[in-house]
């Protein structure tokens, strides 16, 4: 899980850097830490304002964030876990499925409204 984790990460930096040619921008902050227990710890910022942090135990739990400015100008912010439930981003540039049709909708309050009665078969 942790190595998926990371793996989406970096790939996701990559692809912010190779959007806009910003050759000269530099780390601003950068912290990592590894402890005993297995749990770890690391932030990193860069002068053209993609910053990026995360923490978990080992390959069980991650959570994190990413924060930059896309090339069209809109403020990207993503923050994520990863766990037993899989890898479960957030933000609003993401994707949505489309509202659910209204006769669904009605089919699902009939069926609810009218349960089906169990048959009991001779034994």
């Amino acid at each position: 899980m942790f190595k998926i984790t990371l793996i989406v990460g970096m790939l996701f930096l990559v692809a912010v850097t190779w959007a806009a040619d910003e050759s000269q921008a530099t780390i601003t902050k950068y912290e990592n830490e590894i402890k005993n227990d297995g749990s770890y710890n690391w932030e990193y910022g860069t002068s053209n304002g993609i910053e990026a942090k995360e923490s978990g135990v080992g390959s069980a739990y991650a959570a994190g964030s990413v924060a930059y400015t896309a090339p069209n100008g809109e403020n990207i912010q993503l923050e994520y876990t990863a766990d037993e439930n899989g890898y479960q981003p957030r933000g609003a540039h993401l994707p949505t499925p489309p509202p659910t049709p209204d006769y669904i909708l009605r089919a699902l309050a009939y069926i609810e409204a009218h349960p089906f009665t169990r048959i009991q078969l001779r034994s």
